[in-house]
């Protein structure tokens, strides 16, 4: 009789064959893990750039990306309640505020760039979305972007709103993406609570 024919050799050969590709794809995750990590810092560091006014170069590679930010993104502190801060020749030139929460399928990972002033928008990115591509996915694009820039966080209420394509606009509203109405409601929602978070921190050091 021979091995194949013993009661004990389908669980040794199903064990060994498990160990077997279980070494390679750990191993595989280990090669992979930092080219991983590199390129998820890379876009939350060109979302951080694109949120303030701040000219990028055309087509700005991973390693000019992380210079330019290197140079001029200074880390959170008390004073910016923590939001990250773009600075220029010892000058604050505005505040770079890191959002999160759940979108319609999956987290949404964003930053509102913000005037010293405190109030005016000058931009958001995005940097990790998953939502319906040609519905809640246009949330990346330049149309629905450009909207917040110079939009003023109201000082009470919701700081921002994001209303219906027919809807009339205030200095706060812009308009949400027609037909992903989960991904706009969503997004308002964790975007609005984070935002208070930080208004009502700055509030207290007046």
């Amino acid at each position: 009789m021979g091995l194949r024919d013993k009661a004990w050799f389908p669980i040794i050969y199903m064990f060994a064959i498990t160990i077997f590709f279980s070494t390679i794809i750990i191993a595989f995750g280990s090669l992979t893990r930092q080219r991983v990590e590199d390129n998820e810092r890379i876009a939350f560091e060109r979302a951080v750039l694109q949120s303030l006014p701040l000219e990028l170069p055309p087509r700005a590679g991973p390693a000019q990306i992380h210079a330019i930010y290197t140079e001029r993104i200074k880390p959170a502190d008390q004073s910016s309640a923590g939001a990250l801060r773009f600075v220029e020749e010892g000058i604050l030139r505005a505040y770079a505020l890191a959002v999160d929460g759940p979108g319609f399928w999956a987290p949404i990972k964003g930053v509102i760039g913000i005037a010293p002033d405190r109030r005016t928008i000058t931009g958001i990115s995005f940097y990790e979305q998953n939502e319906t591509p040609g519905l809640g996915g246009e949330i990346v694009t330049s149309q629905f972007r450009n909207q917040f820039v110079g939009k003023i966080i109201a000082e009470t209420g919701p700081p921002l709103e994001i209303l219906p394509a027919a809807a009339s606009l205030d200095d706060n509203a812009v308009h949400a993406i027609t037909g992903a109405t989960q991904t706009s409601t969503r997004l308002g929602k964790f975007m609005n609570a984070q935002l208070m978070v930080w208004r009502d921190r700055m509030s207290e050091m007046r």
